[in-house]
Formats: C-alpha cells, sequence, structure tokens
C-alpha cells in the first residue's frame, strides 16, 4: 500500500505576482506532489538549465490537446535524458564544479501544442512590465524569476522541431533533436541554430532506394503522414528516385493529421488501384503505420503489400502487435544505435518512491503494470490496484527505445559544448565564472558544432556545416519464425548499402524477392516500348526479321551479311553455301556426265582404231574429231560448274560453258552448209563449190569457234574472275533459313552472252538443216543431223524458262546449275547418240557393211541426187495409177548410180 501523501503545505501555493513560489527542487519532502504550476513539465536545479522536449503523450482527439501516455517515446526518452544528467553531474571530467538543470516539457506530439509549451524556454529573455501590475496590499509586486534556458534537447517529430526551432532562433537558443529528421531542417539559412544527432531523412530516403533498387522493385507507391518528417522524407525519396532514373512512383498517398472514419480502408483501396506496385514506402508516424497495418488486415491483404518503413518504424513493436501476419517481411530502417545497459539498469531500477521528479511517472507506472494508483488513478475501469512494490522487467515486458542512445549523445554533445567553452572562458576558474554566467547563444552554437567525441554507443558524434550528423543506419526485417516474430538485422547502410539478400525471408513458401515492377523484365532479343511519361512500364517488342537488340530500347538491322543470333543481341555471319557433290542436284548432272564421258571415249577410241574404215572416212574423220571434241567438253563442263568456286574455277567456267557448244555446232553448221552449197551448187553446174575440201573445213570450223574464245577473252580483260557470296539469292524472311552462296561472278547477261553464241550457231544449222532435209539418206547426213538440231532446239527451249523462271526461287543456284549442266549434257548425247552410235554399231557389230563401193565422179552424185529430187516431185504431182509404170522406170534407172556410189561424206 502507497503512503498516504501528507497535506498541502504554505510552500505549495499557486503563484502569484506578489508572493514567492518555490521550486520543485527545494521541496525536501520526496513524497509531496508537484506544484500545480508545473503539473505539466518537469524542473531539475542548476547552474546551467538546458529544456527538453518530448512527446510524452500522444495527439489528443476530438480537441483535446494531449492523448494517451507514450510509455517508449516518451517516458524512455525523457528519462535518458535526466539519467545523462545524472551521470554528466557526477562526471568529475565533464563540466567539473558545474551542474546542469533541465525543465522538461510534454509536446503531446502535437506541433502548435508543442510552440505553446516552448514560450516557456524564452520566458527569462522576454522583459516584463511591471507597470501595470499591483498589489492589493499595496506592495510592490514580486516576480518569479524564471529559468534561462541556454539550449534545448528535442524535439521528436519533425514538425515540432520545426516549429520549435523558429521561436528559438529567435532568441538564439541552440537547439539538438535527437529524433528529428526531416531534410528540410538541413536548410542552415532558417534553422540555422539546429542541430541533430541523427542523420537526415535525405539519407535516409537514398538508403531507402537503395534498398528499393536491391530488391528489384522500379514500382513503388509512397504513403506519407501529413507534416513535416512525412512530407519532407516522400518529397526526397521521390526527388532522389527521379534523378536516379530506376524507380517510378505508382501513387504518392498522404495521410491526413486528423483522419476520418474509414479514412485509412480509403488508402489501401487507393493503393489497390495499382496492384503492381506492391512494395509501399512509408515516411509515417507510429500511429499511422499502425492503423494502415489494420486497415490492409481488414481488407484481406495480408502478404500483398511489401513494405518499407523509415526510422519512425524503425524496430518498434507497437506498430505491429496483433497484425504480425499483415507486417511479415517488412523492411524497416533505423539509424544505427546500440542498447545502452547502464540505461536498463537506471530505468529498472526506478520506483514511485525513488522517481518523484518525473511528474509523469505514476501515470507510466498504472500503464506499464495495468493497475490503479488509489482514488485519483488515471485508470478507473481497471481491476487491480497498484502496490508499488511492481518492478520494471520483471512484472511488464520492457525494451529499451530506439531513440535511448541519441536522447543521451543530444545531452552529451551539449556538455561537451559548454565543457569546451567553460575551459576556453573559464580557465581554472571553479565553476561558472563572470563570462559564462549570461552565455551568448551563437559562441555555444560554434562550440556545439565543433564537437568530436564517442558518443554512448562509442559511435563518433560530430556535425556537419549544416548541423546533422553522418548516416549510418541499419536495415531490418520483420521475420515471423515458428517459434516468435522479431525485427533481424539483414544489412546496414553507411553512404552506400550492404544487404544480406540470404539472411532474408519473405510470407510466401517461395524463398525469391517478391516482384513489385510495372512491366516484367523483356525477354533476350525484345526490345522496350515505354508507356509515355511512366518510365517503368514498358511493352515487349520482339526483334523482327534481321533485326537484333542493339540495346534495351532499340532493334537495329544487322549488316547485310549477317543475320541475328540465337539470342537476337547481336549479329552473326550468314552461312555460306555452295553446291556440294553429295547433293542431288549434283549427283545426276556428274552420273549422265560421266556416262557421256565414257560414251564419247569409247567413240573416240572406236574412231581412231578403224580410222581408215569406209564409215569413218564417209564420216569425215577431221569434223568428227572436232565433233567429237566438243561433245566431250559439254560433258566436261558439268564439273567445273560444280565444283566449289573459286578464281580457277571461274575462269574454266567461262571457257567452257560455251566453249563445247560453240565447238559441236560450228562443226555440225560447217557440215549442213557443205551439204547445202553442194547441192545448191550442183542444180546450177556439174563443178563443186570451193571450200568443200577438209582443211577448209576446219578452217571454217575453228573460225567460228574462235569468234567464242576471243569475246571470252575480251570478258576476262574487261572483268577478271572472280568469287562472289550472294546474300540476296536465300535471304528468306525467317533470317534462320538465310544463307548466302558462294559463286562465281556470272550474272544472267553475263550466261546469255556466253551462250548466247552458241545458241545463234545452234539456230542456223537447224536453218540449214532444214533446208538440206530433201537429200537422199544413202548420199549424207543431212537427216541425221536434222533430228539432232530439232531435238537439240527442244531442249533448250525447255531450258530457258526453267532457268529464267527460277531465279526468284530458294533453290535458284541448285535448279539453274542441274538445269544448265543436264542441258548441255542431252545436247551432246543427241548429237553423239544419232550422229555416231549408228556408225559404232555398224563397225563393231557388221563389219560386213563397213567395206569400199566402187567411186563415182561428182558429176554423178550430182545427176542421181536430181534425179531422185524429179521423181519426188513427180509421185505428189500426179496421181497414183499414172505414175506407177514411170516412177518405176525411173527407179530402175537410178539404180546403176547408186551402185556405183563410194561413201562419201557430204
Amino acid at each position: 500500500v502507497l503512503p498516504r501523501l501528507p497535506p498541502k503545505t504554505s510552500k505549495q501555493i499557486q503563484w502569484s505576482p506578489c508572493r514567492w513560489i518555490p521550486s520543485v527542487s527545494q521541496r525536501t519532502d520526496p513524497l509531496t506532489p508537484p506544484a500545480p504550476e508545473y503539473a505539466h513539465s518537469i524542473r531539475l536545479d542548476g547552474d546551467i538549465i538546458l529544456g527538453g522536449l518530448f512527446p510524452v503523450h500522444a495527439r489528443g482527439e476530438r480537441g483535446a490537446p494531449c492523448g494517451e501516455l507514450k510509455k517508449e517515446k516518451g517516458i524512455h526518452r525523457l528519462e535518458a535524458m535526466l539519467f545523462t544528467i545524472d551521470l554528466i553531474n557526477k562526471d568529475p571530467d565533464l563540466l567539473p564544479n558545474v551542474t546542469l538543470g533541465a525543465r522538461i516539457l510534454d509536446t503531446c506530439s502535437r506541433d502548435t501544442y508543442a510552440l505553446e509549451q516552448s514560450l516557456t524556454f524564452v520566458q527569462a529573455l522576454i522583459e516584463r512590465d511591471s507597470t501595470d501590475v499591483r498589489c492589493t496590499s499595496g506592495e510592490q509586486p514580486i516576480f518569479a524569476k524564471p529559468d534561462k534556458i541556454i539550449g534545448v534537447i528535442g524535439a521528436a517529430a519533425s514538425s515540432v522541431s520545426i516549429m520549435v526551432a523558429n521561436i528559438l532562433r529567435l532568441f538564439k537558443i541552440p537547439q539538438i533533436s535527437y529524433a528529428s529528421t526531416a531534410p528540410e531542417l538541413s536548410d542552415n539559412t532558417r534553422y540555422d541554430f539546429f542541430s541533430r544527432v541523427v542523420p537526415p531523412d535525405s539519407y535516409q530516403a537514398q538508403a531507402m532506394l537503395d534498398i528499393v533498387t536491391a530488391m528489384g522493385w522500379n514500382y513503388v507507391s509512397t504513403l506519407a503522414s501529413e507534416g513535416n518528417y512525412g512530407e519532407s522524407g516522400v518529397e526526397a525519396f521521390v526527388q532522389i528516385s527521379r534523378e536516379s532514373g530506376g524507380v517510378c512512383i505508382a501513387q504518392s498517398l498522404k495521410i491526413p493529421r486528423e483522419p476520418r472514419l474509414g479514412e485509412f480502408d480509403k488508402i489501401i483501396l487507393r493503393l489497390l488501384e495499382t496492384p503492381n506496385a506492391r512494395a509501399i514506402v512509408m515516411f509515417a508516424n507510429e500511429d499511422d503505420i499502425r492503423r494502415v497495418l489494420d486497415a490492409a488486415k481488414r481488407n484481406n491483404q495480408t502478404g500483398h503489400f511489401l513494405w518499407v518503413g523509415s526510422d519512425s518504424w524503425g524496430s518498434k513493436i507497437s506498430p505491429v502487435v496483433q497484425q504480425e501476419s499483415v507486417a511479415e517481411g517488412a523492411i524497416t530502417i533505423l539509424p544505427k544505435r546500440a542498447s545502452i545497459e547502464a540505461f536498463d539498469r537506471y530505468f529498472k531500477s526506478r520506483s514511485l518512491s525513488n522517481n518523484r521528479r518525473n511528474v509523469w511517472f505514476a501515470e507510466f507506472w498504472e500503464e506499464n503494470f495495468g493497475c490503479k494508483l488509489g482514488m485519483h488513478g488515471k485508470r478507473p475501469g481497471s481491476p487491480k490496484k497498484c502496490t508499488g512494490l511492481e518492478k520494471v522487467g520483471r512484472d511488464s515486458t520492457y525494451e529499451q527505445e530506439g531513440k535511448v542512445q541519441f536522447v543521451m549523445d543530444a545531452v552529451y554533445a551539449m556538455a561537451n559544448a559548454l565543457h569546451r567553452m567553460h575551459r576556453d572562458l573559464c580557465s581554472g576558474y571553479p565553476g561558472l565564472c563572470p563570462r559564462m554566467s549570461n552565455i551568448d547563444g551563437k559562441e555555444l552554437l560554434g562550440y556545439i558544432r565543433n564537437v568530436s567525441f564517442n558518443g554512448s554507443a562509442k559511435t563518433l558524434v560530430v556535425f556537419n556545416e549544416n548541423g546533422d550528423a553522418p548516416g549510418r543506419y541499419d536495415i531490418y526485417q520483420y521475420q515471423i519464425t515458428n517459434r516468435s516474430a522479431e525485427y533481424r538485422i539483414i544489412g546496414h547502410w553507411t553512404d552506400q548499402l550492404h544487404l544480406n539478400m540470404n539472411a532474408m525471408q519473405w510470407a510466401s513458401e517461395d524463398s525469391s524477392v517478391p516482384a513489385s515492377v510495372c512491366s516484367l523484365p523483356c525477354q533476350t532479343g525484345e526490345r522496350k516500348k515505354v508507356v509515355k511519361g511512366v518510365s517503368c512500364c514498358w511493352h515487349c517488342e520482339r526483334c523482327e526479321g534481321y533485326h537484333y537488340q542493339a540495346s534495351e530500347f532499340t532493334c537495329q538491322l544487322c549488316p547485310y551479311e549477317q543475320r541475328p543470333d540465337q539470342n537476337r543481341t547481336g549479329c552473326q555471319p550468314i552461312p555460306i553455301i555452295k553446291l556440294e557433290w553429295h547433293s542431288p542436284w549434283a549427283v545426276v548432272p556428274v552420273f549422265i556426265a560421266i556416262l557421256g564421258i565414257l560414251a564419247t571415249t569409247f567413240v573416240v577410241v572406236t574412231f581412231v582404231r578403224y580410222n581408215d574404215t569406209p564409215i569413218v572416212r564417209a564420216s569425215g574423220r577431221e569434223m568428227s574429231y572436232v565433233l567429237l571434241t566438243g561433245i566431250f567438253l559439254c560433258y566436261v563442263t558439268t564439273f567445273p560448274m560444280i565444283a566449289a568456286p573459286e578464281v580457277a574455277v571461274c575462269s574454266f567456267r567461262r571457257i567452257f560453258l560455251g566453249l563445247g557448244m560453240c565447238f559441236s555446232y560450228a562443226a555440225l553448221l560447217t557440215k549442213t552448209n557443205r551439204i547445202h552449197r553442194i547441192f545448191e551448187q550442183g542444180k546450177q553446174s556439174v563443178a563443186a563449190p570451193r571450200f568443200i575440201s577438209p582443211a577448209s573445213q576446219l578452217v571454217i570450223t575453228f573460225s567460228l569457234i574462235s569468234v567464242q574464245l576471243m569475246g571470252v577473252f575480251v570478258w576476262f580483260v574487261a572483268d577478271p574472275p572472280h568469287t562472289v557470296v550472294d546474300y540476296g539469292e536465300q535471304r528468306t524472311q525467317d533470317p534462320e533459313n538465310a544463307r548466302g552462296v558462294l559463286k562465281c561472278d556470272i550474272s544472267d547477261l553475263s550466261l546469255i552472252c556466253s551462250l548466247g553464241y552458241s545458241i545463234l550457231l545452234m539456230v542456223t544449222c537447224t536453218v540449214y538443216a532444214i533446208k538440206t532435209r530433201g537429200v537422199p539418206e544413202t548420199f549424207n547426213e543431212a537427216k541425221p543431223i536434222g533430228f539432232t538440231m530439232y531435238t537439240t532446239c527442244i531442249i533448250w527451249l525447255a531450258f530457258i524458262p526453267i532457268f529464267f523462271g527460277t531465279a526468284q526461287s530458294a533453290e535458284r543456284m541448285y535448279i539453274q546449275t542441274t538445269t544448265l549442266t543436264v542441258s548441255l549434257s542431252l545436247s551432246a548425247s543427241v548429237s553423239l547418240g544419232m550422229l555416231y552410235m549408228p556408225k559404232v554399231y555398224i563397225i563393231i557389230l557388221h563389219p560386213e557393211q563397213n567395206v569400199p563401193k566402187r567411186k563415182r565422179s561428182f558429176k554423178a552424185i550430182v545427176t542421181a541426187a536430181t534425179m531422185t529430187n524429179k521423181l519426188s516431185q513427180l509421185a505428189s504431182e500426179r496421181p497414183n495409177g499414172e505414175v506407177k509404170t514411170e516412177l518405176c522406170e525411173s527407179v530402175d534407172n537410178s539404180k546403176m548410180y547408186i551402185h556405183y556410189k563410194l561413201p562419201m561424206d557430204f
């Protein structure tokens, strides 16, 4: 049972301008409650008084300035300042013979209320006008002298610090915050008397952006509590993300200061409008965080959102109590800190009896132990009464609040600055010297900005020119295991991010990092087509045809001789092909050519062996060998046409392409022309025409051949042979099927010119064959030559549409080469078969017919031929019955000429 409080004494009077009111520190009775005018603050006597601003209570609702007590953010931090002042006052090396005092106020987490309270700090600097004050007794009024505050520790919320800083700078009172991180406070032109031992949110925003980038999240939403802390933090994050260009903001929402009923459900529904933006970057106060998580839980969005919380969330338990599942996986950031064991021992030893200086400790006691203190307790509905014997940490849970270290560092920073000022201004003087009796705030600020010492967690405490502390953060993740739910350190940030990805775990069973992207990454070979105005949203378009992915956003056309590789991330040479010997397109022509070469060789050998026999001699040995040479060359042409193109092969192709035909048709033309001239001459005279001897025939033939050779020579000089790779012939729509064709530089026009002369000879020879068609076969080879030429014309008439009609075909090389070589071989085969095989047949199988006949004169031969023509004309002009007798007589008469005919070639 608590001891009963004594009744008020004469020292506990209300303040009056005509009375002296003693301070709390002047009271000797520890059980006496504080005077009413100090019920909203704590005051400790000292040579130097420091101000303190702490959110002991939450923001009130329905117009009330203050709400419920904040056990950690309020009482823990407040006690940290009291504890640090005690340590400094006991330290003989820090401010020796100088005692620090304090005046601590409750901000109630509201900037306007804090501004009203902070006016207490400047009362001593405001001159009072007492002329209008009169005592009822007629005595002179006596004013209680207010404490002069030389520096302020606080506040917590950035909005509160900004509001207070605007007042304190007018009176040149330095201020050191232990929790305000808004980037706006780094403006040294507006908040020149403000410093802080925590890094500004500009560092925090960069650290959070680095986390988001490391997670691979490029599409996020932001959520901020209305006020300087939330809005400035989000603004810094958005600005940095815009400058880096790697993260896009889907939505940027704000939580009102006074949210209406259902406001947080609306926020969750708004966030769900961009479902791909699962990552939510939060710069919100503790109360708003808790209510956002609760709204997500109510809307069945457990596991959907990926929370990234600022230091206002940090590693606090209160925002996630009873909503652990919806907070699972949340990544939070907190300035690097350590738990101060000395403070833990101090705080656990606090009780109602030894902590009377904390006017809010009784309220904390009720809240912490869930009990009621007497009739005037603030928990009227509590089922049990407090005994006063409860112990913190034994009868209640206890965990040191995260900013305790920074509260202590802020007090130590102020003490170290005062110590250095005392050393400079009061060297060797015990206690405060006259020069420090009235401390100049601007001079003290200079000492504060130059402090450098190891703080309570053995980390260096320094300030830059803007009064900011260096950025050092620990990265946490809220993880749920089979045993418990806890915050686990997964990395740290000091100018750059160091993250242990293996230490992270997520609500889903999949160990991979959940996605928060507007569009999935494009596959290799696809370019991004960015949605206008949103750089993180795109459509993936595949690089088609012969285009490859040159960059993330562009496709480029490969060089003409190249095609995209399999991944379409680069180009590779198009495979080069040529007609292979084992190809069916080559096997057939080669087979025909080999048979033709063997047959031609057999005929030549037969003719050479039986060179002096009548049939060979009657065929015209010289012209026969020229014709057989041409036939042989037609067959041989197949091999250079199929062989792999190179300079030598291309040279042979040019030479042999028309030479074989030229040899053949030059010889045949010479023979048919000779026959035609002989019988035309016979109609007019019995004298033999000129140039019908074998030598003359050879000269005429080689003259015709020389024209072809001269054309080839000019071709060689004008355009030396070389190989080319034709990438257009088999450039298909699908690059996979594209091929470069290795070929000789023989164009279709060159081919026409090369074969044109031979075809001209062939056509001319055909004309002469038609003219000599009436010559009896007994006398010459006109009819076999005629059949040969008719067949050859049919072959080449079929060749032209096949060859040129397949110019656009993908198989052009194969079809044209095969068509050309087969046409040459068939032409040669027709000549060989019709002109020489019957002779070889007689020579080999019927040698009895290969005997000499009696020679006749040229006149007899011509007369016999003329009679034969006349008989043919009579048969066509007269009726069958009338001409029968005459026809028989004429035939009998002509037999005597035929009987004497020798086998001569015409």
